[in-house]
């Protein structure tokens, strides 16, 4: 993937040097500063959610949100593994707000619990709700669109609800169905 970057950076270099050679300074420092404010926006962010999930971690909300999405991932992810239960429901409590950056060390952390257990069913079933981007408040995506001005920053908040509870809800009935289709197969053999 890098290389595709840099081939494409290399080559609108070329085009805006032969087309309008005056210009390609100003392009680049434009773009640099864009580019930093926008990892600037990012890295502020994180760093509010990242506290605010280390907040719930130190004062014990964690534990009991992980109480309540206990029956729920237990059921879902086949595990008693408690540790494993604590990082997915705090992975998964950070999704659902939109914040996937600090979601990822609780997958991190719920995957090496579930390697413990050998539990590939929920290794894999945490990689596919992940990956579809579960979330109830896309709030990555409102701050930057705040960010970078828009005026109705939470016009994205139904369209990401409605396709995060349709790719997240296809996404987990495909992979319960073909884990058990593989099992149904495994018995045959």
């Amino acid at each position: 993937m890098n290389a595709i970057f840099t081939v494409v950076f290399l080559l609108s270099l070329l085009v805006i040097t032969i087309v309008a050679p005056d210009k390609l300074l100003s392009t680049l420092l434009a773009g640099g500063e864009k580019t930093a404010t926008t990892a600037l926006t990012l890295f502020c962010i994180y760093a509010v959610w990242m506290g605010l999930s280390r907040l719930a971690e130190k004062s014990g909300f964690s534990r009991v949100a992980a109480k309540g999405l206990k029956p729920l991932s237990r059921r879902l992810f086949k595990t008693e593994n408690e540790g494993a239960l604590e990082n997915i429901a705090m992975n998964l409590s950070c999704n659902l707000l939109g914040i996937g950056g600090a979601a990822t060390p609780y997958a991190v952390k719920a995957i090496g619990e579930l390697e413990k257990d050998n539990n590939e069913f929920a290794q894999k079933l945490l990689f596919v709700i992940n990956a579809t981007s579960v979330q109830l408040i896309p709030s990555t995506v409102i701050a930057l669109r705040t960010a970078a001005g828009s005026g109705a920053a939470f016009d994205i908040f139904l369209p990401s609800l409605v396709c995060t509870v349709i790719s997240t809800v296809v996404a987990v009935l495909i992979f319960v169905g073909a884990h058990k289709l593989k099992g149904k197969r495994k018995k045959r053999a």
